[in-house]
């Protein structure tokens, strides 16, 4: 958000409630502790009038009015102190928990990064941008990530995020607007950065204005400008993204004109929304070169000391 990173932040511990994060015929969150990320009722929002709805057939969830983070720990001995907040997408309709959310949570912790899974606010707000809700939400989640740095063994200058088609586009959101307040501070946590330190934006949607597509450059929408202060960033998408691979292309030269590292890997096949599911095609292979990027530029390396 407006704030640097406090070198004294790891010690800042929220007294937050802990609940439920999942319905009873929805994904369990097992072990994992569950966090309310906000004391009250999110900004500028009203009382839910419907719960919070489960669909096992399609594995999305949708109604959601309380917005939470599950925190996966990793096994001690491989932990890295690394950390990665995990924004599944579903066009800011709905959720998808699984294939974008818990075994994206699983694959990390496999590597030794400590993932903290975002159930944000769906559907969009009436009276409020698309992305605002889920904005507020993310930026809050970072916050949060950094305030509990040192009761879950997190580097607070080694916290990403990773996020899927709407879930991508509210990576370029915060890697781009970390220093605007996209709500009111409600405690101290909100006085610590919501810039993430790497970012992986895995088949980003609504990223280029749709008037633009057919232009030889399109324009990104207005509220995603890189600078040279936005994070270092994956991109992943495949040619046959229904969605539109100029997404991920055009947001790719934006940050590249800005001088940010980034890397792109484009598949020539694997649509949009495949996630975490298992295939045998090349673009179920991009988990691998995250690793490979993630361990390279150092994020998976525990910090020497100075």
């Amino acid at each position: 958000m407006r704030c640097t990173i406090l070198l004294g932040c790891a010690a800042i511990i929220l007294n937050m409630s802990l609940i439920p994060a999942f319905a009873d015929d929805e994904p369990s969150a097992g072990n994992h502790q569950v966090m309310n990320i906000w004391p009250g009722m999110p900004p500028g929002d009203k009382p839910a009038t419907q719960p919070e709805d489960w669909n096992g057939q399609t594995q999305m969830l949708s109604n959601v009015a309380t917005p939470t983070i599950t925190v996966y720990r990793p096994d001690p001995a491989k932990d890295t102190g690394a950390a990665v907040l995990v924004c599944p997408g579903g066009g800011f309709t709905a959720l998808a928990m699984e294939h974008e959310g818990s075994m994206v949570a699983d694959w990390l912790n496999s590597i030794g990064v400590t993932s903290v899974l975002l159930k944000y606010r769906v559907p969009n707000r009436d009276g409020m941008p698309r992305y605002m809700a889920g904005l507020q939400d993310t930026q809050r989640a970072m916050c949060l990530i950094r305030a509990n740095a040192s009761a879950w063994n997190i580097d607070p200058h080694r916290v990403g995020i990773i996020g899927f088609s709407a879930g991508g586009r509210l990576v370029a959101d915060i890697t781009t607007n970390f220093d605007t307040a996209s709500y009111p501070a409600v405690d101290d946590a909100d006085k610590l950065s919501s810039r993430p330190d790497f970012a992986m934006a895995i088949y980003p949607g609504g990223v280029v204005q749709k008037d633009d597509k057919n232009q030889n450059l399109p324009l990104l929408v207005p509220d995603v400008h890189p600078t040279k202060q936005t994070p270092p960033t994956f991109i992943v998408i495949a040619t046959d993204d229904r969605n539109g691979s100029e997404n991920a292309v055009y947001y790719y030269i934006a940050l590249k004109n800005a001088g940010v590292n980034a890397e792109l890997h484009i598949y020539s096949e694997g649509g949009h929304g495949f996630g975490m599911r298992p295939s045998k095609a090349p673009h179920a292979t991009w988990t691998d070169r995250a690793f490979d990027w993630l361990n390279y530029h150092g994020y998976l390396s525990p910090a020497k000391p100075e």
